[in-house]
């Protein structure tokens, strides 16, 4: 049977940065397509609408979080860890909501 340190955290930063990539990915596909013109998101018509699309992949990546921290198996530092990704997604999704803001209130 193998024991667990305390220190053991394997899994636990690639998971982390999944989240992290995850995140920046769903941000640069939203500005992409605010900057292409997308005029509708979900459907909603008016000018703040890709702030919907910024909310959804928010909400995406804190469910990956929590499940990437469970497949991680490691219960000792979960909540450090699940709380550095959704940090870390929340900080990469404020600065897509600055970026995006010329489309938005053009």
């Amino acid at each position: 049977m193998q024991t667990q340190t305390r220190n053991d955290t394997r899994g636990g930063a690639v998971a982390v940065a999944a989240v992290w990539a995850l995140a920046v990915i769903g941000a640069a596909i939203v500005l992409v397509l605010a900057f292409g013109g997308t005029d509708e998101w979900f459907g909603s018509t008016g000018p703040l609408g890709v702030y919907a699309a910024l909310g959804v992949v928010f909400a995406a990546s804190v469910l990956g979080a929590l499940l990437a921290q469970l497949m991680t198996r490691r219960p000792h530092g979960f909540v450090e860890r699940a709380s550095v990704s959704v940090g870390g997604a929340a900080l990469v999704l404020a600065v897509a909501a600055v970026a995006v803001a010329p489309t938005a209130f053009a």
